[in-house]
């Protein structure tokens, strides 16, 4: 497993403990109480280091190789799934991977946006980085649940719509504000997740829904943040700042209305636990499917579009000067 940064005290202090462990079975160094008393202070270390995480930290959990991907939490929350593929327009794009799925019984389409786990994969998904016919085929398995008044669940893990020339030759923009303004009619609940990266319109153009749930530890901002040091800097090692001024992690947006709920993660991150994980977003998107079915189809629409508007909080300050002049 990659070790982080932050992680590289535990990983040692993991390492002594288990070497006296393996040495006690040859010559007993140290009794069982002395093993305990180091393993409870591993776990004062454990608490300790996650309680202080920084910004950067949570992006780099965020980006961990060995993170659940959209693939993983297919194959372990769903009793069956059956794969779709192409947009009926251009081609099929494999940053996105969608179907007709059965999660404890219950029918849904499953859309989700996959980056790979490997050199060779990562490469056949575009690095989770979406061409126009990914929105396209995205929409079009969103269709087919209203279609057949199936709900449809949408899992966000990108770090942006492909920038490429052929993404823009064949219409990026458009596909992606086509899905903003479609996915916002659709006359059926939609329930989004957040599981890693949710960057730009990337992440939006899947991002419309019912109920928007995040992953402790992903992110979901309009740029990331070495663009946004780049940008706004011309110094993208200025990415830590970045990363904290953004305030895009969960705790930030539930604040704003951006998301809905918060959901936890294993000490350290998902990829210390992925079971619990899985878990905990198949639990999210049950309780709220069970919430949302009794909506008709109109009133989904009005909440949908009173939810996207109240998004963001700002504040108007009025100088004494400017107070007196009126």
């Amino acid at each position: 497993m990659e070790v982080l940064p932050h992680e590289k005290q535990i990983i040692e202090f993991e390492k002594t403990i288990s070497q006296f462990k393996k040495q006690n079975k040859e010559n007993s160094l140290l009794s069982v109480d002395e093993l305990l008393r180091l393993e409870k202070k591993l776990d004062k270390l454990k608490g300790k280091v996650y309680a202080s995480l920084s910004a950067w930290d949570r992006v780099l959990i965020c980006r961990h190789p060995e993170r659940p991907r959209s693939i993983d939490y297919i194959k372990n929350m769903c009793d069956e799934f059956v794969e779709l593929f192409g947009d009926r327009t251009y081609g099929d794009d494999h940053a996105v991977v969608g179907g007709l799925a059965k999660i404890d019984g219950r029918k849904f389409v499953l859309i989700g946006q996959e980056k790979g786990c490997d050199t060779e994969s990562r490469l056949h998904r575009n690095f989770g980085m979406l061409h126009p016919e990914g929105f396209r085929k995205a929409l079009r398995l969103a269709q087919l649940g209203e279609k057949f008044s199936l709900p449809v669940v949408c899992l966000l893990d990108t770090p942006g719509a492909y920038p490429g020339l052929s993404a823009e030759e064949r219409g990026q923009g458009w596909a992606i504000a086509l899905n903003l303004r479609e996915f916002s009619r659709l006359k059926t609940p939609i329930i989004v997740t957040v599981i890693g990266e949710g960057c730009s319109g990337g992440a939006l153009g899947m991002g419309i829904g019912d109920v928007i749930g995040m992953l402790e530890h992903a992110y979901y901002s309009v740029i990331s943040p070495e663009g946004c040091a780049s940008i706004l800097w011309k110094d993208a090692s200025r990415n830590c700042e970045a990363a904290a001024n953004l305030k895009m992690h969960a705790e930030d947006l539930i604040g704003f209305d951006v998301i809905d709920t918060i959901i936890e993660e294993p000490l350290g991150g998902a990829h210390h636990d992925p079971d619990e994980v899985y878990r905990n977003v198949k639990s999210f998107i049950l309780e709220n499917w069970e919430i949302l079915k009794v909506f008709p189809p109109e009133i989904l629409l009005k909440r949908r579009y009173q939810k996207f508007r109240k998004i963001g909080r700002y504040a108007s300050e009025t100088s004494t000067e400017s107070s007196s002049t009126k």
